[in-house]
């Protein structure tokens, strides 16, 4: 992919032609950036568990310790999940894939993918998707 100069004042407009040059660029930006705050905020959670002191004596203490260690690392975990989704989508766009709906091949639509720029459907089809689950769960 070549080198594209995004605007510092760029926006995404309805009116230009979907998943331009501009349009990806933002959206890999977006998304490297997310990942960045991501992978910064493990390494955080990584030096405070290892500072964290594991032998308070106090077994309420300690049993704190353990519970908001407990809780770190769920949420990191969730990070993880979440990088891996970053990097998918960045291989989207690296392959020309990124912005269409893998169910319908048709556009997810510029403000879902920037609220969302992980999105992989469009909302109609990921309803869907998720109504079938849940039929599939209780039915």
């Amino acid at each position: 992919m070549a080198k594209i100069e995004l605007p510092d004042n760029y926006s995404l407009n309805e009116k230009d032609k979907y998943m331009n040059d501009l349009q990806l660029e933002y959206f890999r930006r977006k998304l490297l950036s997310w990942k960045g705050e991501l992978l910064s905020e493990s390494t955080e959670t990584l030096d405070h568990l290892k500072e964290e002191n594991w032998n308070e004596p106090d077994e309420a203490d300690r049993a704190t310790v353990e519970t908001d260690a407990s809780l770190e690392l769920r949420t990191r975990d969730r990070y993880r999940k979440l990088i891996n989704k970053i990097d998918q989508a960045l291989r989207r766009i690296e392959e020309g894939e990124y912005g269409y709906c893998e169910v319908t091949g048709e556009p997810i639509g510029l403000k879902r993918l920037d609220a969302r720029p992980i999105a992989t459907m469009t909302i109609q089809a990921q309803e869907e998707h998720e109504d079938m689950e849940r039929r599939s769960k209780f039915g």
